[in-house]
């Protein structure tokens, strides 16, 4: 089975903007509020479908269903495709969040998951920053408080962002993403989300976004404290470098930078290709296949020895499960 390019699921919110397509490439249609792409999803009626080649038209679960050995090999028996990866391009500062862990997410909706997640910043405005957990010593009365007066943003740590920096960031975890910042996120497939604070913002009628502060004040881990940048671990070579920029319990990310053909061997699990710079294409598929900035392909279990040829400098990420 050679990899797999999906058509990418593109969701229009009020904080998104044009950088999926002046960035990385997508085909949009009008207006200026497209604010995720979803590149790899099975999680209820969010399905990625084939693009193109003998699997065309499958959704990914239905992929995971019908095809579990080739796609997932060790891990074949899986109801769902775990992970989720995405692009979010935020124009507008998104809204204080946090995200249960699994036996949290079940309690509140049974067969639901948690949800940690990681970022790699593409791009970012000058400035751009984001928000990862709470400053020291902040407790759950300082926070409650803090939203009461409407002053959360005392409580949070900012992280000032440039391209090329990873946060890791653990279900039970508060955090934000700050305007100017476009990012690929890989997480657990989940979309359980509470917000504890909107910024104070209202509608043109006046009227703010919901919030979640109890369910929120019960899931937040505030022994975590402030998130910082991930410091990677390099595997140092002359002309292809991998760091491994997270290993958790639910996924790993290595970063590729390369000027030189890669080797990819056959592997019995599957393995999710992320473009960042440059383009590569792939030798030994039964159709031309390439990766390129702002493109993923999920190379399944079942995928042959392959060789990945860059053309000049090519980075990419790569992310499996244990």
């Amino acid at each position: 089975m050679d990899p797999l390019r999906f058509t990418p699921i593109l969701k229009r919110l009020r904080w998104g903007g044009r950088r999926l397509a002046t960035k990385l490439g997508k085909s949009l249609g009008d207006g200026d509020d497209y604010a995720e792409s979803w590149e790899l999803c099975d999680h209820g009626e969010d399905q990625t479908i084939v693009a193109v080649g003998p699997w065309q038209g499958w959704t990914l679960s239905r992929l995971v269903a019908r095809e579990g050995a080739a796609i997932l090999g060790r891990h074949a028996g899986l109801e769902h495709f775990p992970l989720l990866c995405k692009f979010l391009d935020a124009s507008d500062r998104l809204s204080v969040q946090v995200h249960p862990n699994d036996a949290q997410a079940d309690a509140c909706q049974p067969g639901e998951r948690g949800k940690t997640e990681a970022w790699v910043i593409v791009d970012a405005l000058p400035g751009s920053c984001v928000f990862a957990g709470l400053q020291p010593q902040v407790t759950r009365a300082d926070l409650a408080t803090a939203i009461e007066q409407g002053r959360v943003e005392r409580c949070l740590h900012k992280v000032e962002v440039v391209s090329g920096d990873c946060l890791f960031i653990p279900a039970g975890t508060v955090h934000a993403i700050g305007e100017g910042v476009l990012l690929a996120e890989v997480q657990q497939s989940s979309d359980l989300t509470f917000r504890l604070f909107d910024w104070n913002r209202v509608d043109r009628e006046g009227r703010r976004r919901p919030l979640h502060i109890a369910q929120s004040l019960a899931v937040i881990d505030f022994n975590r404290g402030p998130v910082g940048r991930v410091v990677p671990v390099v595997d140092e070579g002359d002309l292809h470098r991998i760091e491994t920029l997270v290993r958790s319990g639910y996924f790993t990310i290595r970063r590729h930078t390369t000027t030189a053909a890669i080797e990819f061997a056959a592997a019995d699990r599957c393995r999710i290709l992320i473009g960042l710079v440059g383009a590569a294409r792939f030798e030994g598929t039964a159709a031309a296949t390439t990766l390129s900035r702002g493109e993923t392909l999920l190379m399944p279990a079942a995928t042959p020895r392959l060789r990945l040829v860059p053309r000049g400098k090519a980075q990419f990420l790569e992310v499996f499960w244990d």
